[in-house]
Formats: structure tokens, C-alpha cells, sequence
């Protein structure tokens, strides 16, 4: 497969000392791959995120994005990632919503016909046309984040990065939100890599899981699925377990060993199908 991203023993060293070391294993993102970052609060996930946009530059370790070295040659390959930040209300800069949009392909050089052509398809596609002439600044979190999203996708990037693009945002609209991101993976391709530490988000959206640990160490990769299995893991990361992940925990301390699910139908139909092979058995004898 095609790494769009990879980073290997990575340190960075903010001004007062601190450092946080990206060690214990690659980090990569292939193309059209939805790769989670998760860890608790500090461990170093919008660090990282903002070491592969070149907004820092390591002290040590190799950095590869698209194929440059993203603190010196970010300029080359800029076009081709979309980005949303933690908070949007930074991104969001122009004084109507489709002078926000078309900011990027403005200053790519684009012409006007095909500025407008590719802010009416993303407005379209994210069904947010009635946005195109409201000010940012009276718009609901929702509404800016889908609107923050707009702006990353104009282009079709290769790569889509989201730092935190849950936060401060209500359920439904964060439903709407991981289905557009699903729907862009799987229509254009365009890889996705977002950070969280919203347990409940991560099967919804995930390929790839990395759990990153205070200091920036990664200790753990593997699918959703793999990730929520093992608690242990997640407690010492400061992770809170998910609950499904808490149940089928204790059950195997109870005899019972099934596979953790995903989502509470996939635990009732499991569990569900445990109790009627049980039931089968305790009949036959």
C-alpha cells in the first residue's frame, strides 16, 4: 500500500524543556486509510498532528508527508491536504461562508469559473447551500465544523487532518459529521487522519487505531476492535476503557469468552447467541 505518512522515533522539544518522544513503534497512513490517534489529554496528539503540517519542526527522527520533510518543503504538498483544526473558530476567517470555502483554490491560483464550480459541489455535497451567504460568526458549532470541513475538501486533498473534530459539537451533529468523513473516504479515497479522545467515535470511523500514551510514546496499534480489547492498556494510558470493551472484560472473568463488540447491537446479538448456545448445550445433557 502507499504511505502518504510515516514518522519514526520522533522528538520534539517545546521552549521550556519538555519533550515528547513519538517512539515504540511506526506511525504511518496509507492512502484512503481512516487512522485514529487516541490518548488522554497531553499526550502529544495535536503536537503530532501539528509536526506533519510543519507548524513545528522535530529535533530528532525522520517525518516523511506525501513525500517531504513537511517542515521544509510543506508549501509542495499543501494543496493536496485538507486540515481542520481543534478550534475551528481560528479557520474560519473570511466574512461570508462562501469566501470562507473558496480561500484555498484563491490563493492555488484557480480560476474564478472553477472556484465556483468547486465551492457549489462541496456546499452541495455537505448540503450546506443555505450557509453560502451567512456570516461565520452567528453560525452553531455544528455548522462551523461542517463549514471548517468545506474548506479542508474543496480541493479533493489527498489527506484530510482533524485535530479534536468532535469537541464542542452535539451528538446528532457529530453523527452527520462521521458519516460525511465516511462517505468522502469511500467515494474519493481521501485518507483520514483525525485525533480523539471520544471512545465512543472510534469504531465509526477507524480503520487504524493508534493509542498514544503521556509523552508521546505509541503504544499500541491495531483496529478498533483490538484497541478496546485490551483494558489494561487503556487505564494505563488514562484512556477511559469503553463500556462494551469494560463488559466483555468482565465476562471472560466469569467464563464467558466473546469477542468484544463494537456497538450495543452487535453486544446484545452476541451475547444474545451465547445464551442460546448455553441453553442448547444444558438441554442436550
Amino acid at each position: 500500500m502507499e504511505e502518504l505518512v510515516k514518522v519514526s522515533n520522533l522528538k520534539f522539544k517545546y521552549p521550556d524543556g519538555t519533550a515528547l518522544v513519538f517512539d515504540g513503534q511506526e506511525f504511518t497512513v496509507n492512502k484512503g486509510e481512516r487512522v485514529v490517534i487516541l490518548g488522554p489529554n497531553g499526550s502529544g496528539k495535536s503536537t503530532l498532528l501539528s509536526l506533519l503540517l510543519g507548524l513545528l519542526t522535530s529535533s530528532e527522527g525522520d517525518i516523511h508527508v506525501l513525500g517531504v520533510d513537511p517542515a521544509k518543503d510543506y508549501e509542495k504538498v499543501r494543496e493536496q491536504i485538507g486540515v481542520l483544526l481543534q478550534n475551528v473558530d481560528l479557520q474560519i476567517i473570511a466574512p461570508k461562508v462562501s469566501e470562507d470555502i473558496s480561500f484555498s483554490p484563491r490563493n492555488y491560483g484557480y480560476k474564478q469559473e472553477e472556484i465556483d464550480k468547486l465551492v457549489d459541489d462541496i456546499l452541495m455535497k455537505l448540503e450546506i447551500e443555505h450557509l453560502r451567504d451567512k456570516v461565520p460568526h452567528y453560525m452553531s458549532g455544528g455548522e462551523k465544523a461542517k463549514v471548517g470541513i468545506a474548506g479542508a475538501l474543496v480541493t479533493k486533498p489527498e489527506l484530510l487532518i482533524l485535530d479534536e473534530p468532535f469537541e464542542h459539537i452535539d451528538p446528532t451533529c457529530r453523527m452527520e459529521l462521521i458519516n460525511l468523513l465516511n462517505d468522502v473516504n469511500k467515494e474519493n479515497g481521501t485518507a483520514i487522519l483525525l485525533s480523539t479522545h471520544n471512545m465512543n467515535t472510534v469504531p465509526l470511523i477507524a480503520d487504524t487505531v493508534y493509542l498514544i500514551a503521556e509523552g508521546g510514546k505509541i503504544v499500541g496499534k491495531g483496529s478498533p476492535k483490538e484497541i478496546f480489547s485490551e483494558i489494561e492498556k487503556l487505564s494505563q494510558c488514562h484512556v477511559e476503557p469503553p463500556i462494551l470493551g469494560s463488559l466483555f472484560s468482565e465476562l471472560k472473568k466469569h467464563g464467558v469468552n466473546l469477542d468484544v463488540s463494537l456497538t450495543v447491537e452487535e453486544a446484545a446479538c452476541s451475547i444474545a447467541n451465547e445464551m442460546v448456545s448455553l441453553k442448547n448445550k444444558s438441554g442436550a445433557a
